[in-house]
């Protein structure tokens, strides 16, 4: 592990990106993720393109239909290396 190099990030991703790119991973359209949450597929398209915010409640139930935590959703570009107190 002595020549272990930490990859560079090379993209950041968006909320929106994030949502989309989990859904497909799972491979379920907008109209499978929307008849599981609840959510209009119209509202689910403009958070895949970051015309509507996410929020708090519809992470959570996004979250909970795509089988991760919320966090991953809101804060897609978040590093733990970066934001840990040393």
């Amino acid at each position: 592990m002595k020549n272990y190099q930490e990859s560079p990030k090379r993209t950041e991703v968006s909320v929106g990106e994030s949502v989309r790119i989990i859904r497909q991973l799972q491979e379920l359209s907008q109209n499978q993720l929307s008849a599981m949450t609840g959510i209009p597929q119209s509202t689910l398209s403009a958070i895949e393109h970051d015309r509507v915010n996410l929020g708090v409640e519809r992470a959570k139930v996004l979250a909970r239909a795509l089988k991760c935590h919320p966090a991953v959703l809101v804060f897609p570009s978040w590093d733990i290396e970066k934001n840990v107190a040393a």
